[in-house]
C-alpha cells in the first residue's frame, strides 16, 4: 500500500466511488463518461495503490472487498468536500454575517457611511460596520493585512499599489444660519460680502487657511477667519449659533435644518471622494457587494 498522498490521482477516488456505487466496471465507465478499458486500468492503478484486489469478480458481478467497504464512505465524503470547494463562491445580502471596516473622514462619515448605513440595515441587516478615523500614513499597510476592508479617500491620496473608483465629484458651498442678515438679503452675496464675514473653516493641523484662501489669494484678495476646528461635523451647530458663515463641501449640509446656502461669489476648486481597497478583497463576492452599494448610496 502507498501512503503518499502526493500520488494519489483524485480521478482515481471518482472511479472508485462509481466502482462501488454501480458494482460494475461497464455502468461505472459509462457514468464517468470513460471507456471500458480505461476504467480497468485505473482500477488496477487503486489496487497498487491501496494494496488490495479492492473488488472481486463473482458470477453476480463485482463484489467489493471489506477494504473497499471501508474505503467508501471516507472516498464519498472526500469527493464531497472538494465538489463544495470547487463551487463557485456566492453571497446572499439578506443572510450574511460579518463585520467590514471602513476608514473615513468625519465628513465622508456624513456624506457616505449615513447613506450606505441606511441602505445597508436594508438589505443586509447582519453586517456590522466598524469605521476607523484616517490614517493616511499607514493607508497601505492596514489595508494589506486586513486591518481595514476599504478606505474612503481621494485620488490624490490613493497608493498606486491599491484598487480605487471615484465616488462622486463634490463642490463647495457658502452657508450660514437661516437667518443671517446675508442669508435674506434681496441680492447675491458679493465677493467684498464675503470677505467682510467671520468665517470658520476645518484645519486638522489648526492653521487659518484652506483651499479658498488659495482661491482668494489668486484674486489678491484675503478673508477674516474667526475660527479653526478639525471636524466638519461640529460646524453646522457653530453656525446655527454665531453669525459665522463657512465654506464646506455641499454634502456636508445638504440635511441640514436652519441652515441657508448661498451661491459662491467665487470659484473654489471641489474634490473628488472615492474608495480604495487591496487586491486581497478584489474579488470577494460581499466586499464587491458592499463596495457596489457605496457607489449606489453616492450617486443619488
Amino acid at each position: 500500500m502507498n501512503d503518499d498522498i502526493r500520488k494519489l490521482d483524485l480521478n482515481l477516488l471518482k472511479a472508485l466511488d462509481a466502482l462501488l456505487d454501480e458494482g460494475s466496471v461497464t455502468r461505472a465507465a459509462q457514468r464517468l463518461g470513460l471507456t471500458q478499458p480505461a476504467v480497468s486500468s485505473m482500477l488496477n492503478r487503486m489496487r497498487d495503490y491501496f494494496g488490495d484486489p479492492l473488488f472481486i469478480r463473482t458470477p453476480r458481478g463485482m463484489t467489493p472487498t471489506l477494504r473497499a467497504i471501508e474505503l467508501a464512505v471516507p472516498v464519498k465524503m472526500i469527493l464531497t468536500d472538494i465538489s463544495v470547494l470547487l463551487k463557485p463562491a456566492t453571497f446572499d445580502p439578506a443572510t450574511a454575517e460579518l463585520t467590514y471596516s471602513i476608514m473615513a473622514t468625519d465628513y465622508a462619515l456624513q456624506a457616505v457611511i449615513v447613506p450606505l448605513m441606511s441602505a445597508l440595515k436594508k438589505r443586509a441587516p447582519g453586517i456590522r460596520v466598524a469605521v476607523r478615523a484616517e490614517d493616511s500614513t499607514h493607508l497601505f499597510s492596514l489595508l494589506e493585512h486586513g486591518e481595514v476592508d476599504l478606505a474612503l479617500v481621494t485620488p490624490s491620496t490613493t497608493p498606486d499599489e491599491l484598487h480605487g473608483r471615484a465616488l462622486y465629484q463634490e463642490q463647495y458651498v457658502c452657508v450660514m444660519r437661516h437667518h443671517h442678515p446675508l442669508a435674506t438679503a434681496a441680492t447675491p452675496l458679493t465677493l467684498d460680502q464675503f470677505c467682510e464675514q467671520e468665517h470658520i473653516l476645518v484645519s486638522f493641523e489648526g492653521r487659518f487657511t484652506g483651499v479658498t484662501d488659495e482661491a482668494l489669494a489668486r484674486l489678491g484678495r484675503t478673508r477674516h477667519v474667526g475660527m479653526s476646528v478639525n471636524s466638519f461635523l461640529v460646524i453646522p451647530e457653530i453656525l446655527r449659533e454665531t453669525d459665522m458663515i463657512a465654506v464646506v463641501p455641499q454634502r456636508l449640509v445638504r440635511q441640514q435644518d436652519n441652515l441657508t446656502v448661498v451661491a459662491m461669489p467665487l470659484e473654489v476648486p471641489g474634490f473628488t471622494k472615492s474608495m480604495a481597497w487591496h487586491e486581497r478583497t478584489h474579488r470577494n463576492l460581499a466586499h464587491q457587494w458592499i463596495r457596489a452599494l457605496c457607489v449606489e448610496v453616492s450617486q443619488r
